[in-house]
């Protein structure tokens, strides 16, 4: 299974709450941070919410 690098590349300041516990879900706590997880469904459907937050690179 692929996987992908996710990392927070923006501040959840001023972001609503939801969108906060998504960052909190996927293991994201400060800007910056850099965390790996597996490529599936709902790990992409998680990014998908924040991916004006984060930036994401799969890795082989």
């Amino acid at each position: 299974m692929s996987k992908i690098k996710v990392k927070q590349v923006r501040s959840k300041i001023n972001c609503p709450e939801d969108q906060k516990r998504t960052l909190a879900a996927l293991g994201l706590r400060k800007l910056g941070q850099v965390v790996e997880h597996d490529n599936t469904p709902t790990i992409v459907g998680m990014v998908k919410k924040v991916q004006h937050l984060v930036s994401v690179e799969e890795i082989n």
